[in-house]
């Protein structure tokens, strides 16, 4: 815990997460420009929204990376070791994981969360469905180190990264988070990870500004859940969801808009807003596979196998830890 989240733990009595979310919430936006961090959109409601999400016309990543696995499951299968502990890192609807767990000869289940109620729920239902398998969920946030559970000690690890979650990152944030994937799931490990690839801007300007509106209410959701786990006081209709793909950095950027001048108070803090003022929620890069190949080697990972689907929309990758 840093000392800024210390301080608002002993001063409001929070648990060690709400304390980490306070702390990261006052430092971002006191900030210039101001920002959130995504893992904070994952909250009950927030993870509900993104599986709506999933499953609109305009969002191709979901559909796009389950045709993948599906249609390359046995070619994934025949590279997975036989009795290996699966580690998904951010863990979220089972429906992916539960094409590989299908296909593939796993003796355990570590799903990762920072969504303890959510994690559980998921987890029981894939104990009721694959009651051969251990299931042991793990409540953390999956970008810090964490440890394993003691059940899979000695179990061959496969790290499991879908949705082209990597894109969320800055690069050096990327590198960082596979860097430490690659501690946490130890020598020889491997990882199946979806990235999303470069392609035409208004396919990518549609999926993150669909005409239901659904993308708008999960980022705005992270304000809802300001005003109710810290006691903030954002006016949540002053404010309005914007998508745009910035295209000399490959990413989608989303951002929450004041839509007029106005002062929000949190914890005892003020933060004021000019009138079409940001808050920059969430950046979603975009990889070629060259791009992508580099990336994987500068973090102490080899790019064993790569598969997309026909358009080249979206890409899954089988890693290899490096020596």
């Amino acid at each position: 815990m840093n000392v800024h989240a210390a301080a608002l733990a002993q001063t409001y009595q929070f648990d060690e997460q709400t304390s980490a979310f306070a702390g990261d919430v006052i430092g971002n936006l006191s900030q210039f420009p101001k920002r959130l961090s995504p893992k904070y959109f994952y909250d009950a409601a927030g993870s509900e929204l993104f599986e709506q999400i999933t499953v609109l016309p305009e969002y191709y990543p979901t559909r796009t990376e389950l045709g993948i696995l599906r249609g390359h499951g046995d070619e994934i299968a025949a590279i997975i070791p036989k009795g290996a502990a699966l580690v998904e890192f951010g863990a979220g609807a089972t429906t992916k994981v539960r094409l590989l767990l299908e296909r593939c000869d796993f003796s355990a289940y570590v799903p990762v969360d920072i969504s303890g109620d959510f994690l559980s729920a998921q987890a029981g239902a894939l104990r009721k469905d694959f009651p051969d398998l251990g299931v042991y969920p793990v409540a953390a946030d999956f970008t810090a180190p964490f440890a394993l559970p003691a059940e899979i000690e000695g179990m061959p690890t496969v790290g499991f990264f879908p949705g082209s979650t990597l894109g969320n990152f800055e690069p050096d944030e990327a590198r960082a988070f596979l860097r430490s994937a690659r501690d946490i799931l130890g020598n020889g490990a491997q990882m199946i990870i979806g990235v999303d690839l470069e392609k035409n801007e208004r396919v990518l300007y549609d999926a993150y500004n669909d005409a239901a509106g659904v993308t708008a209410k999960f980022n705005l959701n992270v304000l809802v859940r300001i005003n109710r786990e810290l006691g903030g006081n954002f006016d949540v209709s002053a404010f309005m969801h914007r998508s745009v793909y910035n295209r000399e950095r490959h990413r989608i950027e989303m951002h929450l808009i004041s839509k007029k001048a106005q002062s929000v108070r949190i914890l005892g803090r003020n933060f004021s807003f000019r009138p079409g003022e940001s808050i920059h929620t969430e950046s979603s890069y975009k990889y070629s596979l060259d791009r992508f190949t580099a990336l994987a080697g500068e973090s102490g990972w080899s790019v064993r196998e790569s598969w997309t689907d026909r358009d080249r929309m979206f890409s899954v990758h089988a890693l290899v830890a490096s020596d």
